[in-house]
């Protein structure tokens, strides 16, 4: 059996993970994979024209250096996880639509089952992302979901 678990540092995926884990521990795993995609979308909001400065510039650089920092924190966190329980995890970072490129990731690499948390974004970004996790749920073929709540 081959896991894609899911996560976005928030506290459903980390609870997908603790998940994930007891069904490799129970299961005859053969590989379990991490994967954090970020929407570019999400960071397109810097208002490009010519008004802008070469200091306002850099800033927005350094904080998109910064967030790529921090995507590579949260995957390396989840996959230190799962180690830690003694399974053997590789981490897969995407940039995308992520219900869009979770499926297509299971679907190219042939898992057997998609773990996510059944929130991560709330509020606002919710309204106008969607749910990740109803998505998936929708648009994945040949693979079973676990939503963890």
């Amino acid at each position: 059996m081959k896991i894609l678990v899911c996560t976005d540092g928030s506290e459903y995926s980390q609870k997908a993970l603790k998940e994930a884990a007891i069904i490799a521990q129970g299961c005859n795993v053969v590989e379990a994979a991490v994967i954090h995609v970020h929407d570019p979308a999400i960071d397109s909001t810097f208002p490009y024209n010519e008004s802008i400065t070469p200091e306002q510039m850099e800033n927005f650089q350094k904080m998109m250096e910064e967030n790529i920092k921090e995507r590579e924190k949260i995957l390396t966190k989840a996959t230190k996880f799962l180690e830690g329980k003694n399974i053997k995890t590789r981490g897969i970072l995407k940039e995308g639509h992520p219900s869009h490129t979770i499926v297509n990731v299971a679907k190219d690499e042939k898992f057997d089952m998609i773990v996510l948390g059944s929130r991560g974004y709330g509020g606002l970004k919710k309204f106008f992302l969607g749910s990740v996790s109803n998505a998936v749920v929708q648009e994945v073929e040949n693979c079973s979901v676990l939503v963890v709540k």
